[in-house]
This record gives structure tokens, sequence and C-alpha cells, in this order.
């Protein structure tokens, strides 16, 4: 199977919330869980490609786009985005749920209500990025092909460090980020943070 690398076009859009929503569970299918499918992406994945698409990548192969990698130069802009533009439309079109609502919904959409404060490692490492493949494009080196590409992006751009989440509970992305060199910066009660120092001009891990 031949896997292609490119950047993210507009039209790619709605595969980008079908890989976010297939993931979304730390990293298996979380269709079942969300009465919203598309409540995953609005937060994880659309607002990347609408604030800096040129960060944006995508896999893909014969069936399609299987894969993508997401992210910002710099979270604190980032995150004056989100909260100036991004995220005042999705409030008002999802008004928070009552507070008897332990749905996956219902928790998301408190987060979309919370005001959007980068990592306190956004300074140190500001750059951050979300990584997903779907069963198909996993365990054959196309996660550390994409990773790769987008970290040396970052190197070009001069960005000096890159950072990112992972749930406790996603294992197998855990121990990938380590092997792609990630240092483990801070343990939190819902997963790690993970971050990168990137010397621009250097060849990719």
């Amino acid at each position: 199977m031949t896997f292609v690398i490119r950047p993210y076009a507009p039209q790619d859009l709605p595969q980008l919330y079908y890989i976010c929503l297939l993931t979304g569970d730390s990293g298996a299918d979380a269709r079942a869980l969300y009465r919203d499918p598309d409540l995953l992406g609005h937060f994880y994945a659309a607002p990347y490609v609408r604030f800096e698409p040129d960060l944006a990548l995508v896999l893909s192969d014969a069936q399609g786009v299987c894969g993508y990698v997401l992210g910002c130069r710099d979270s604190q802009r980032f995150a004056d985005w989100m909260e100036g533009v991004w995220l005042p439309p999705l409030r008002r079109q999802y008004p928070l749920p009552s507070p008897d609502d332990t749905s996956r919904d219902a928790a998301l959409i408190r987060l979309i209500h919370q005001w959007y404060l980068p990592s306190r490692w956004a300074q140190e490492y500001p750059a951050h990025l979300h990584i997903d493949l779907l069963p198909r494009a996993q365990g054959q080196g196309q996660g550390r092909r994409l990773m790769q590409t987008f970290l040396e992006r970052l190197r070009q751009l001069g960005v000096p460090g890159v950072h990112l989440g992972v749930g406790q509970r996603n294992q197998r992305a855990i121990a990938f980020y380590q092997r792609m060199g990630f240092t483990l910066l801070e343990a939190h009660p819902w997963g790690f943070e993970y971050g990168m120092k990137l010397c621009p001009g250097s060849p990719a891990s």
C-alpha cells in the first residue's frame, strides 16, 4: 500500500472530523461515546486548519485521507485566536449543559465554555500538535514520517520547541512519542505532557 503525505486542502476537512472521532477515545473509536459526532473535531481538529493551515499535513492512500498532524507554532497566539474567533460561535451553538449531565458531549461542551489557556510549558515549547492515524495506516512507520515532516517544518520556521498532551490510557501513543524523542514534562490526572526542543536547521529525529 502506498501512502502519501501532502499539505491539507479544504476538501479534507470532513475526513479530519471523521479521523478525530475514530481516534477520539485514547486512540480508539469514539463514535459510540458522543451523540454529536462533530464535537471532537470542533475542538481538536478544525481550529488548527483554520488558524494555521500551512502547518496541517494529511496522510492519504488509495482509499483517501487516513491520518493527519495538525498544530500551531505559537500556542499563546493560538489561545488568543481561540478566545477571540473560534470559541464564541461554538459557545452560542452549544449552551452549557445542566450540572447533572455526565455525558461525554456535556464534558466537551463545558471545555468549549472554559477560558482557553495555553499549557504552562508553552513559553519554553511554544508549538503544540495533534497527530492521529486510522488503524489501516498504523504500525507501518507512517506516524513517524508525519511527525518528522511536521517537526522539520517547525525547525524551518525557527520554532525552539514543541509540546503535546496525551491521555494516560493511550499507551500506544505514549510509546510512540517516547520513541520519537519527546521528553516527559509533567504528569496530570488526565495524562501527560511531553516536549521536544528543536534546533533550527538540524535533521528530523
